[in-house]
């Protein structure tokens, strides 16, 4: 077992991975020209590389907008029992949108939808039509959560405007460190009173995913270099409302999954073991409300 591993005294929960099979015809993600990316990502692979860091359960994230792929991620993940639960990709305001939720929602693995910037898809539009935040409303009252992509100050302000319609909405904003912040006075005012809006809604989580950023060709590995971003959101979030995700396999065009983990481990395991084992676990159960499958996977009912 690594150093990492025995140093964390308890399990790990990735809420965000992907899942995908590059041997599939047709699928929209990854690019085939992305040596990187470019190969399968399954379950098994995912464990060889997150198990020995001390990860036992994952969330898998959609990453293909065709709607027939929500099956195949629910029947790849009920398949192996790292994985705890799926974000699929259904659109709400869409005539059939209640009905193909309700049919994916019989399936305990399904936790929930992801929309945001991403597949073309007009966030503010949105968040603009009645029928939008009616089967929002839907879907927060069906138990289940939305998570957030992409984002921007923008979205930021519409996911204001989404929680003021629907409060009791189960929010997650994925891949906040990666948000493309302003540089004009009034655009970082706007932004900065935005988030600390979402900071006082108790069901608005964050995910410290896409810590790693790339600046003149390189991806800095020291943690001081991403020391003020986190510290933005610990301030505004809080120990009971940030979550660890990898973004895995995309994490790899920054760097391998260890030097991911090992950043994040860094900082959360000096705000004290209390705190760090909200970030690593306990806060996904509220956020996500997922079910324990295997044996090494801690209990929810404990968090």
């Amino acid at each position: 077992m690594s150093a990492v591993a025995q140093n964390l005294p308890f399990p790990v929960i990735d809420t965000h991975i992907h899942l995908f099979d590059t041997a599939r015809e047709g699928i929209p993600y990854p690019n085939k020209n992305n040596a990187t990316l470019f190969k399968p990502a399954l379950p098994e692979r995912y464990r060889k590389i997150a198990a020995p860091l001390g990860v036992s359960g994952a969330i898998e994230v959609e990453c293909s907008n065709r709607f027939e792929d929500n099956q195949w991620v629910l029947d790849t993940a009920g398949a192996d029992k790292i994985m705890v639960g799926t974000v699929g990709n259904l659109e709400p305001g869409k005539p059939e949108f209640r009905k193909q939720l309700e049919g994916f929602h019989r399936n305990p693995l399904f936790l929930g939808i992801r929309y945001g910037n991403l597949w073309g898809r007009n966030f503010r539009a949105a968040v603009a039509q009645p029928d939008f935040i009616a089967d929002v409303k839907f879907l927060a009252e069906a138990g289940l959560e939305l998570d957030t992509a992409n984002p921007n100050p923008a979205l930021i302000a519409d996911l204001v405007k989404l929680t003021d319609q629907v409060p009791n909405l189960r929010l997650i904003i994925d891949h906040l460190p990666q948000l493309p912040y302003p540089t004009e006075a009034s655009a970082v005012a706007a932004y900065q009173a935005d988030l600390r809006e979402l900071g006082k809604r108790p069901h608005v989580y964050v995910k410290v995913s896409e810590v790693l950023r790339r600046v003149n060709g390189q991806v800095p590995t020291d943690l001081n270099f991403y020391r003020q971003r986190l510290d933005e959101l610990w301030d505004v979030f809080g120990e009971n409302r940030l979550l660890y995700g990898s973004d895995w396999p995309n994490c790899d065009t920054w760097a391998e999954y260890p030097v991911v983990f090992g950043l994040v481990r860094e900082y959360f395991m000096a705000k004290g073991p209390v705190a760090a084992e909200k970030y690593f676990w306990k806060n996904s159960v509220a956020a996500y409300r997922w079910s324990k499958r295997d044996s090494s996977q801690p209990e929810p009912a404990k968090a």
